[in-house]
């Protein structure tokens, strides 16, 4: 009898397993916005986000911020995985005293939320991180990689890294990139040469891998200040935008269709783009293997998160206005794909 009790409560535990990792998976990327701490940092120009500097930022607003953002990061993705994102890419963010802050913000702090995040030499003092939920992500090796700007663009060493993460995800290696490229302040065409140079050094690092590994799972994500269709994306990245046409050295893009059906994830004058992408290698793609494949991509925008009058209407609620503070969430919309699992 005890035989054939313990033989139950086994394939109920192992059927359990089996359910948690079929459950789909979230995968995200948000740009936070200027999530700077109110500490002057002589080392960059970030004196505005001071008490002092010209957006008086100071403890109330910061607070208002962190609020602002973990009210919309518990919430991305909870109706394909109750736990939300399993990993997080995010950009904006000054140092790892922020993303601290809003990890144990009383919002998210149940999540239990890790971070990934190193200092780069960006002028304005901002970088990338990654937030992840260990009981669906374990890392395993974390590194930034340098981008060096060719010359007449920007200054050299003003940029962000790029952030390369390996790890597994719920039972499968994947090589993770969270980007922040180069603005097009100064011009779309004189900063593209700065765009590009990024996506080069993303596109390197991944053949280097391939070369070893043809099938490895891939997720490049960021807020790349370029369009789907733009030459740094659909070139020097090497994308594709056809889920069923997508190559083995390609990576897929399916944000291109969203693009094409006029959908953004921010906007300037009127003009819609959608710089916010999370990019799949082919391994995701081919439905004929077991593991982790992709479902669906999500533009995460809910009607608190949006202008409802105004000239800014319909765009995303913004932080900030110049130096007035509206109290908003971000100039930017986040960004969801969801993963399902092909078992065995």
């Amino acid at each position: 009898m005890l035989k054939f009790i313990f033989f139950i409560v086994l394939i109920l535990v192992v059927s359990n397993k089996q359910s948690v990792k079929r459950s789909p998976l979230v995968i995200a990327f948000y740009n936070l916005e200027n999530l700077y701490d109110t500490i002057d940092n002589p080392m960059v120009s970030d004196d505005e986000f001071t008490p002092q500097g010209a957006k008086q930022y100071n403890a109330d607003i910061y607070r208002d911020k962190l609020f602002k953002l973990a009210t919309v990061i518990k919430d991305i993705g909870v109706t394909d995985h109750t736990a939300g994102a399993a990993i997080l890419g995010v950009a904006e963010i000054e140092n790892d005293t922020v993303l601290y802050d809003l990890v144990r913000h009383f919002l998210l702090r149940d999540r239990k939320l890790k971070i990934i995040h190193f200092d780069s030499k960006d002028a304005r003092g901002i970088d990338v991180g990654l937030l992840y939920n260990p009981a669906l992500f374990i890392p395993h090796q974390a590194m930034p990689l340098r981008v060096e700007l060719p010359g007449r663009t920007k200054e050299a060493s003003s940029t962000r890294d790029i952030l390369y993460v390996k790890g597994n995800l719920m039972g499968e290696t994947v090589h993770i990139y969270v980007n922040h490229w180069p603005s097009r302040r100064g011009g779309e065409v004189r900063s593209a040469p700065a765009r590009a140079a990024a996506a080069i050094v993303c596109r390197k690092h991944i053949d280097s891998i391939l070369l070893a590994v043809p099938y490895a799972k891939m997720i490049v994500m960021g807020d790349l200040n370029d369009n789907p269709v733009d030459k740094s994306i659909r070139k020097q990245l090497n994308t594709s935008g056809n889920l069923s046409h997508t190559q083995p050295q390609q990576l897929f893009n399916p944000w291109e269709q969203h693009y094409n059906l006029g959908y953004g994830t921010l906007a300037n004058r009127d003009i819609w783009g959608l710089f916010d992408q999370i990019l799949l290698s082919y391994a995701f793609t081919d439905t004929t293997q077991k593991g982790w494949q992709y479902q669906k991509s999500v533009i995460y925008s809910k009607p608190f998160m949006v202008e409802n009058s105004g000239r800014y209407m319909g765009y995303p609620i913004r932080t900030w206005d110049g130096n007035n503070y509206r109290g908003g969430f971000s100039d930017h919309f986040p960004t969801y794909i969801v993963l399902r699992y092909i078992p065995f």
